[in-house]
């Protein structure tokens, strides 16, 4: 699944993980794979599984369905 760095970064600030985020900005491109970058994830902190099994997976499908992807 991909989801826009921005929208991860945000999810972690909101969620109080704001040193992760800062993390995940500084180290991640600006869409990350969570298949691909799930490395990169995990060494920042962060469940790559979170992401698309709920945390931002469903934001994530909400906007892919909105932009006809």
């Amino acid at each position: 699944m991909q989801i826009p760095k921005n929208q991860v970064v945000d999810f972690l600030n909101q969620h109080g993980q704001g040193d992760k985020a800062q993390a995940v900005s500084q180290h991640l491109p600006d869409t990350i794979d969570t298949d691909q970058h799930a490395d990169l994830l995990k060494q920042h902190g962060v469940d790559p599984s979170q992401l698309s099994q709920g945390g931002l997976g469903d934001a994530a499908k909400n906007i892919g369905g909105k932009l006809g992807l």
